[in-house]
């Protein structure tokens, strides 16, 4: 080969490595923009202006969730006191909730705490998790009551 050959395809293999940067990051930026808007709380600047009354009122006081009840499945009534540490759930014998349920995975789903919330993952389980009717894509916050099913077992948290 030439060494105008070698050249241009030097030229274009550094070009073909720039392509794959700018798309890995602009993949990275628009997956960071999905989850900014996924999120609520406070109100913008723009917003604010409009409705003063949203930035000037106190938030209301969030109970903390102090237990894990089961209120559908075989195992319900089972009640769990929740401490600060994630609470595995699914079938296998090492899960901290073992479920006896034909439609949950080994390691199903993952509920653990962060600052003075509660989240729930799902661990790439076959029948998924679903939070009140939303099946889980990511992880996600755990209002008091919400209904958290896995097969046909479904838990709450309590205060």
């Amino acid at each position: 080969m030439s060494e105008l050959t070698v050249t241009l395809l030097r030229f274009g293999f550094l070009l073909l490595l720039w392509v794959l940067i700018f798309s890995i990051v602009s993949a990275m930026r628009r997956d960071l923009v999905i989850g900014t808007k996924a999120r609520t709380g406070t109100p913008s600047a723009r917003q604010a202006r409009k409705h003063p009354e949203l930035v000037d009122s106190p938030p209301p006081a969030r109970q903390q969730a102090h237990r894990l009840v089961v209120t559908e499945g075989p195992l319900a009534g089972t009640t769990m006191d929740l401490g600060s540490s994630p609470i595995l759930l699914g079938r296998a014998q090492e899960a901290t909730l073992v479920l006896e349920d034909d439609y949950a995975s080994g390691r199903h789903a993952r509920l653990f705490p962060q600052g003075s919330r509660w989240f729930i993952e799902d661990l790439g389980s076959t029948n998924g998790t679903y939070l009140a009717d939303q099946q889980l894509t990511r992880a996600l916050p755990v209002e008091l009551g919400a209904p958290i099913r896995i097969g046909k077992t479904v838990i709450e948290l309590r205060p």
